[in-house]
C-alpha cells in the first residue's frame, strides 16, 4: 500500500489551464445550438447569466480552497461546514456531475468525427471509448503529465477558436440577432439551466488543491482567471454561431432534426470553405477529450477525499507508489465514465450534468455562509469573498430558479442522488465518523451542548 500524500506540481498556468479545460468543450462546441433553439439569438445573453450565476459560488470555493487546500474540493468543503451527510450527497452529486460532462464530452466529439471520417454511430461510440479509456491511463500516469499535456491543449485550442471569433466579426449577419428574444425571458432561463454546466470547470480545480502550488494564491487567480476568460470567449463563440450560421441550421441541423451537434463548423463552412471545417473538427475532438482528461482528473479526487474521511470503502485512498496519483479512484471514474458513454444518450448527458452541478453550487454557497456564523478556529482563509452574504443569497436563489427549468428527468436525477448520496452515508458512512460539521457545532455550543464530550453524529 502506498503512501497517502500527493505532489505538488501544479502552477498556476497549468491549474488555470485544467479549469478551462473542463470548461472548453462541449460548452463551445455542442452547445450554442441547443441553446439558440430554447433562446433564438439570446443564446449569448443566457451564456452570460449563467456565468453572473456561477460568479458566487466560484468566489465562494475560492474562499473554502484557501482555508482547506486539500483534495476533495467541493465534497471537503460542504462536510466540513454541514456535516458528512451533506457532504457525502455533495461529494457523489460533484463526482457524477464531472463523470457526466467527461462522457458527454466524449460521445459528442462524435458529430465532428463524422465530419472528417464516414462511420457508424457505433463506430463512434467504439471511439469515445477508446478516448476514454487513454483518458483514464493518462490520469494514473501522473499529475504533473496530466496538467502539461492538458495546458498545451487548451492554449492551442484557445488560439483556434480566437481564429475563428475574429474572422467571424468580419463575415457576421446583425439581422440575425433580430429578433433578440425569439422565445422570451422564460427562453432564456431555461437556455442559461441547459449550458450552466459549460461553467462547471471553473470550481472543479479545487478537487486537486492538494496538488497545486502555492494554493493560498494560485487557487483564486486561476478559478475567478477562467470564469473571466471562458465568459467572454463562450459570449465571442456563440455570437460568432449565431451571426453566421441559418438559424434553422442551428435548429434542425442534428441528427432525426434535432438541434445541430456540431454549430462550430456549421459556422466555419460559411467562413472558410470545407478546409474550416476540418480544422474546426480536429480542434472540437482535442478540445472535448481535453475537457474529459481535466474531468477525471478533478472527478477521481472527490472519492480519494470521501475515502479518507471514512464514507467510502478505504481502497479507493490508495495512492500508486510509482505515480503518486490515486489509482482506484480514477479506475473507478474511467469505469463509470466508459458505462456512460456505453448506454445514456448525448443529450440526456449533458441534462444531468447541469442539474446535478446546479445543485452542487447552492450547496457550496450555502457552506461558506455555515463556515462564516460558526466561525471555527481552523478556518483562515487567504482569500475572503466580497459582499458576504449577499452574493452567497443570490447565488443560492439563483441556482434553485435555474433547477426548477431543467425538465422532470433532470430533476428525477438531482433527486435521486440526494436519496442515492444520504443512504451511503447512513449505510455505510455514519457508523464510520463521529465528526459533525461547523454548523452543527454552532448551534449545539448555542444551545450550550459541548459538541466534544462525546463522540457525535450529524
Amino acid at each position: 500500500m502506498g503512501s497517502e500524500d500527493l505532489e505538488r506540481s501544479l502552477g498556476l498556468y497549468s491549474t488555470m489551464m485544467i479549469s478551462m479545460g473542463a470548461m472548453i468543450g462541449s460548452g463551445i462546441f455542442v452547445l450554442p445550438a441547443l441553446g439558440f433553439k430554447k433562446a433564438g439569438p439570446a443564446v449569448v445573453v443566457a451564456y452570460l447569466l449563467a456565468a453572473v450565476i456561477v460568479l458566487p459560488a466560484a468566489l465562494s470555493k475560492a474562499e473554502m480552497a484557501t482555508a482547506m487546500p486539500e483534495s476533495g474540493g467541493t465534497y471537503l468543503y460542504i462536510d466540513r461546514a454541514m456535516g458528512p451527510l451533506f457532504g457525502t450527497i455533495a461529494g457523489i452529486g460533484a463526482w457524477f456531475s464531472l463523470v457526466f460532462k467527461s462522457s458527454f464530452a466524449l460521445v459528442g466529439l462524435g458529430a465532428y468525427l463524422l465530419l472528417l471520417v464516414p462511420i457508424s454511430q457505433g463506430q463512434i461510440i467504439l471511439v469515445a471509448l477508446a478516448l476514454g479509456a487513454l483518458v483514464v491511463v493518462l490520469n494514473i500516469s501522473g499529475t504533473k503529465l496530466s496538467g502539461r499535456v492538458q495546458a498545451v491543449i487548451v492554449s492551442l485550442v484557445i488560439v483556434g477558436i480566437t481564429a475563428f471569433t475574429v474572422n467571424a466579426g468580419l463575415f457576421a449577419d446583425t439581422a440575425r440577432f433580430t429578433p433578440l428574444r425569439t422565445n422570451g425571458t422564460t427562453g432564456i432561463v431555461t437556455a442559461a439551466a441547459f449550458v450552466f454546466v459549460s461553467y462547471a470547470g471553473v470550481t472543479k480545480i479545487a478537487s486537486v488543491a492538494e496538488e497545486v502550488k502555492n494554493p493560498g494564491t494560485n487557487l483564486p487567480r486561476a478559478m475567478l482567471g477562467s470564469l473571466g476568460v471562458m465568459a467572454v470567449i463562450y459570449v465571442g463563440v456563440v455570437g460568432a454561431v449565431v451571426g453566421l450560421t441559418d438559424p434553422e441550421v442551428l435548429k434542425t441541423g442534428g441528427p432525426d432534426n434535432t438541434a445541430s451537434l456540431t454549430p462550430m463548423a456549421d459556422g466555419a463552412s460559411l467562413l472558410f470553405g470545407g478546409g474550416g471545417v476540418v480544422v474546426i473538427s480536429v480542434i472540437a475532438i482535442v478540445a472535448l477529450t481535453s475537457m474529459a482528461n481535466a474531468g477525471v482528473l478533478s472527478s477521481s479526487r472527490f472519492p480519494l477525499a470521501m475515502s479518507r474521511d471514512g464514507l467510502l470503502p478505504p481502497m479507493l485512498k490508495r495512492i500508486d507508489r510509482r505515480f503518486k496519483t490515486p489509482r482506484n479512484a480514477v479506475l473507478l471514474t474511467g469505469a463509470v465514465l466508459l458505462l456512460l458513454i456505453a448506454f445514456v444518450p448525448v443529450i440526456e448527458l449533458a441534462k444531468l450534468a447541469s442539474a446535478f452541478q446546479i445543485l452542487v453550487f447552492s450547496f457550496e454557497n450555502l457552506a461558506v455562509v455555515a463556515f462564516r456564523v460558526a466561525d471555527p478556529e481552523s478556518y483562515q482563509p487567504e482569500f475572503v469573498t466580497p459582499g458576504y452574504p449577499y452574493v452567497q443569497i443570490f447565488g443560492f436563489v439563483g441556482c434553485l430558479a435555474l433547477l426548477t427549468q431543467m425538465g422532470v428527468t433532470p430533476l428525477l436525477g438531482a433527486a435521486g442522488i440526494i436519496g442515492g448520496g444520504g443512504a451511503i452515508y447512513l449505510l455505510y458512512g455514519r457508523s464510520r465518523t463521529d465528526r459533525i460539521g461547523a454548523a452543527s457545532r454552532y448551534l449545539r455550543q448555542r444551545r450550550g451542548d459541548d459538541p466534544t464530550s462525546e463522540p457525535q453524529r450529524d
